[in-house]
């Protein structure tokens, strides 16, 4: 019997959540595991990333030897640029993302409340080097994904009844993609519904490792 733990890894996770994307939409990847989704965007579908330090049009993570010390993501990952790459400041960016024109994102968390709140910026009593552009992601984006692990280093849950941690947004996850499974709200006033399980994990695993409330809708 195998000893892998059940589950997804960070790039299954980010190959689940890349099955979320449709043609033509422009997309914002946060830090971490959501970097990764720029590597499974499916053969034939066009797809515009954007990031907000001033790229649209970026690419898949370049082969080693390959990268561009200029070309740089949000998270300070060396990117790839395409042939209708273009690069404007922050203030054409962010002009693009709280006026409503990013179709969706997908961002990491520290914690998801049941009702969609969303804590991914700040550790009281660690040090940050600042909030980047989640606060203005979520108020300004149609949907948003969190991409991340179902429980803290220490195995705390992380979908939980309420942040304990300062609010990056209220009420705005509409999709959570964990290692252990997927959860999914058809709108901010319905509640969120179990209706994906990630290969060898049980409801009974899931439950175990969260305090939120949820549906089954498997």
């Amino acid at each position: 019997m195998s000893d892998a733990p059940a589950g997804w890894t960070r790039d299954e996770m980010a190959a689940r959540a890349a099955r979320e994307l449709q043609d033509g939409y422009y997309v914002n990847l946060g830090i971490g595991i959501p970097t990764l989704v720029a590597n499974h965007i499916p053969e034939g579908m066009h797809v515009t990333l954007q990031s907000e330090n001033g790229m649209l049009g970026i690419g898949p993570f370049p082969y080693e030897g390959e990268e561009d010390p200029d070309l740089i993501n949000a998270g300070k990952q060396t990117i790839s640029e395409l042939v209708h790459s273009a690069y404007f400041d922050s203030a054409t960016s962010f002009s693009m993302i709280r006026g409503g024109h990013i179709d969706l994102t997908v961002l990491g968390a520290m914690e998801v409340a049941e009702n969609g709140d969303i804590a991914n910026w700040m550790i009281p009593g660690k040090m940050i080097k600042g909030m980047g552009g989640a606060m203005d992601l979520v108020a300004g984006v149609k949907k948003i994904i969190v991409v991340m692990d179902h429980a803290s280093k220490a195995g705390d849950p992380k979908f939980i009844p309420q942040c304990t941690l300062p609010l990056t947004g209220q009420n705005v996850v509409d999709m959570i993609i964990t290692n252990l499974g997927v959860f999914h709200r058809v709108d901010h006033d319905s509640p969120f519904r179990l209706i994906e399980m990630a290969p060898g994990v049980t409801q009974e695993q899931i439950a175990a490792s969260t305090t939120a409330k949820y549906e089954v809708a498997l």
